[in-house]
């Protein structure tokens, strides 16, 4: 989930009322303070597995890992293959004693090509852990295994059954593995993902997340007539020149449609140098909050490519939906409410609550069947996905872990 966190918290930011909080479980915080230096530890194993979403041996070294530490915990593991081939999905399972059936996930991919780690080591500085996919998102994974063994240790067992889903694809778009959470997460009563919370180096104060918009893809071909480019051009016509006509002209297409984000990314054209080229591509990320929005998109879309610049060329336009919008609605906000009761237990540390973000987040999948409660952000505190010098925040480790392991006391006990 890739949070455009700095748009969505300055336009929108809410802090919900609390309560008064109630008494913090001292054992439970101790427990989570005697663990922070073995997160440190698992955080850094992690990083050292270079992961990008397209490299299947990386993927394959750490769904190795992963595996491990999730048996370690005595969860049952199947690894199961993705539907387009682009890593597994592990799914863990453990039986217990209680009613309710609960579900929690994170992505084991980052979006970093092998070799990251040579110009951007491991590295402690002060507050800040450095390292390529150290937030987003196996920050997240970390926190889920390590307030598993607290939980463990403390001989916690109020689930119907307990799942743990790691995808290796979340990073692109979850393609082969959406299908596989939606499916899972819709027998469950709650679902917690843990994609990160901004560090607050950035936004003071950590959080969680209310919803996401959905993804897709915008594809734009345009066809012309080769030529060659120094005999004889004006016999071509250029698709080159039509599609930045067309780029130009719908970069703004979207402010009359609500609940609909286009931006254009990627464009080619020709093969050589010398020959006006026939065919030329753009493609545009596609960010959705809306139900009819990808609709409408399309019908604009469509009807302004047949205003050309360049005679007898062809535009078509496609749209491909990836992951569908997660939009929490009251049940999500209960569940936000009870984590941030539960934040202010630590000498009344506050918790924002987000109420959307641009990025997309597999808890989209995992409440397209409107049957679980889904809760998002409850990984680690950091900053800079996608980016260089990616981090998380070490002082957020014991607050993340004790939120976690009392959420899942409480929804046990409910």
């Amino acid at each position: 989930m890739k949070h455009t966190l700095r748009r969505a918290l300055l336009a929108t930011l809410i802090v919900a009322a609390t309560s008064a909080s109630a008494a913090t479980d001292e054992k439970l915080l101790a427990a989570a303070r005697a663990v922070e230096p073995a997160v440190i530890e698992s955080l850094k194993e992690m990083v050292a597995i270079e992961s990008g979403t397209m490299d299947l041996p990386g993927l394959g070294r750490m769904a190795d890992y992963a595996e491990r530490r999730l048996k370690a915990l005595g969860l049952q593991v199947e690894r199961r293959p993705s539907s387009t081939a682009k890593g597994e999905i592990l799914i863990g399972r453990i039986q217990g004693s209680g009613r309710r059936k609960l579900m929690l996930i994170a992505h084991l991919d980052t979006i970093y090509w092998p070799g990251t780690l040579a110009t951007q080591p491991i590295k402690l500085d002060g507050n800040r852990l450095y390292g390529p996919g150290i937030a987003d998102d196996k920050g997240g994974v970390a926190v889920i295994l390590h307030s598993l063994d607290i939980l463990k240790a403390a001989g916690w067992q109020d689930y119907a059954q307990l799942t743990v889903l790691f995808n290796s694809d979340e990073e692109s778009q979850s393609a082969g593995s959406g299908e596989t959470i939606a499916t899972i997460a819709e027998s469950h009563d709650v679902v917690l993902s843990y994609e990160p919370t901004a560090a607050k180096a950035m936004f003071k104060t950590e959080g969680v997340l209310l919803a996401a918009a959905g993804t897709g893809t915008v594809t734009m071909t345009v066809s012309g007539r080769a030529s060659h480019a120094g005999a004889a051009p004006e016999q071509g016509r250029n698709a080159l020149i039509e599609l930045a006509h067309q780029i130009s002209q719908t970069a703004d297409i979207v402010k009359g449609i609500p609940g609909a984000q286009l931006n254009w990314t990627q464009a080619n054209a020709g093969r050589v140098r010398n020959q006006i080229p026939d065919q030329a591509m753009a493609s545009g990320d596609l960010r959705l909050t809306a139900a009819d929005a990808a609709q409408k998109l399309e019908v604009a879309l469509k009807s302004q490519a047949a205003q050309r610049k360049v005679p007898d060329t062809e535009t078509s336009i496609v749209i491909d939906i990836g992951r569908p919008p997660f939009a929490g609605g009251e049940r999500t906000l209960a569940l936000a409410k009870r984590a941030q009761a539960i934040y202010a237990e630590l000498d009344g540390r506050p918790l924002l609550l987000i109420p959307g973000t641009g990025g997309g987040t597999d808890a989209g999948y995992a409440s397209r069947s409107g049957k679980p409660s889904v809760l998002e952000s409850l990984g680690l505190a950091g900053w800079g996905y996608h980016a260089r010098d990616e981090y998380i925040e070490i002082d957020s480790i014991v607050p993340r872990l004790y939120l976690t392991t009392r959420l899942l006391m409480d929804l046990g006990r409910d």
